[in-house]
Parts: structure tokens; sequence; C-alpha cells
């Protein structure tokens, strides 16, 4: 089974076991923007080897949408790929499922560079609007031009709109990096308005299986 089957059977599963900060299944409207930088700090969770307080992973992201159209998504996702390696990616989002009940389901293409080398990015996301928030699955395939390695991501977002403009998150990180272990991490996060459209999210992430890493996220959000 080729690795995006494989990923796109991975995202059907969750979602029968089973709008955020990025728009996900939701595509931007013509003439809306999105940006985000955040920082995600992690400390092994065996304290009993740290030998300092300074974090040991230490990775940040900068993420941007724009919609060029109503049916079509442009942006630009700059930071860390699933294996951790350096990635500049731009990528292209429309929408394949849009209706009123059931998931909203959009399809991405993606191309730039991960760790110096080429890679492709196709991705799917599926979403459904809640009575007082959202639920959302996104996964993409990085897919190397010159080695055929794939890293494969899916993540699966709770969202809850709160009052005074607030938002609880849940999301449950998941990913098969080509010729290593799977990883399962959680990232709840508070999401709290500061002025106008911007926004700031702090958070923790905890490692459950193929990450023994735990930390805290940082990110502000805006909207233009």
């Amino acid at each position: 089974m080729s690795p995006v089957v494989r990923l796109f059977a991975c995202s059907v599963i969750s979602c029968l076991v089973a709008s955020s900060a990025q728009a996900g299944a939701w595509p931007r409207k013509q003439g809306d923007g999105f940006a985000s930088l955040s920082i995600r700090l992690g400390w092994p969770q065996d304290m009993g080897t740290w030998t300092s307080m300074d974090p040991t992973d230490d990775y940040s992201t900068l993420y941007m949408e724009y919609g060029l159209t109503d049916r079509l998504t442009v942006g630009a996702d700059i930071g860390h790929s699933v294996s951790g390696s350096g990635k500049s990616v731009l990528f292209f989002q429309w929408p394949v499922r849009q209706a009123e009940k059931g998931p909203q389901i959009s399809a991405q293409f993606g191309l730039g560079i991960i760790s110096g080398k080429r890679v492709l990015r196709p991705g799917l996301s599926l979403g459904w609007g809640l009575k007082t928030g959202w639920l959302s699955i996104d996964s993409v395939a990085e897919s190397y031009v010159d080695t055929g390695r794939t890293d494969l991501k899916l993540d699966m977002t709770w969202g809850r709109n709160l009052s005074k403009d607030r938002k609880l998150i849940l999301q449950v990180q998941t990913g098969q990096p080509d010729g290593r272990d799977p990883f399962v991490r959680v990232a709840p996060s508070l999401v709290l308005p500061l002025r106008g459209p911007v926004k700031l999210e702090t958070g923790v992430t905890w490692g459950l299986t193929g990450d023994t890493f735990m930390g805290l996220k940082f990110g502000v959000w805006t909207d233009f």
C-alpha cells in the first residue's frame, strides 16, 4: 500500500472512531488571510536525566494562509517537519466536499524543502462544525523526491468556543517518520484574545508513545 493511500485510510478510520487556528477543511474566503507564529519548548519526561533547566527541544513554526479565491487557498508552512528537520513548504488547498451536513473535506498539495531535500506534500483535511466548537482531522504525507522516503502525520483537534472570544483546544498529534517508530502526543491549549484580531495560544504537550518529551507551547494568531 502506498504512503498516500495509507494516510487516506488512517484519516477515514479516525473519522469512523472519532473553526480551528488553521483553516483545515474550511477554505479561506477570497482576500482573507491568517498567520500564526508558534514556539514549542521540550524537556525529557524523566526529570532524573536533566542536567539543567534549559529546554532540550526548541521548535518554532511560521504558518500563513490566504484566500486567492473562495475555492483556492495558498499558504506557507515554515519551521519543523514530522521528523524534526527544518522545512519550508508552499501549499495550495481547495474544497472537495462542502455541505450543510456531514464532514467538510479539503485536499492540499504542497512542495518545498525539508532538511535541504525536495519534498512533495499531499494532504487531506476533514472537519465538522459543532454546536459550541469544531472537530477536525488534518493529515499530510511529506514525500522526498530524491529518496522516495515518506513521513506521515495526522492531527485530530477538538475545539470549544468559550465566552469572551476564548477557545479551548485539545489536539492529539500523531506521526510516522520513515524508518522510525510512530509517535503520539497530546497538546491541550487555551486561546485568549489580545488586541483586535490578535490572539495568544498557551498550552502544554505530553508524549504518550514514541515521544519521551513534555513541553510548553506558545503561539500568536492573527487574521488579516
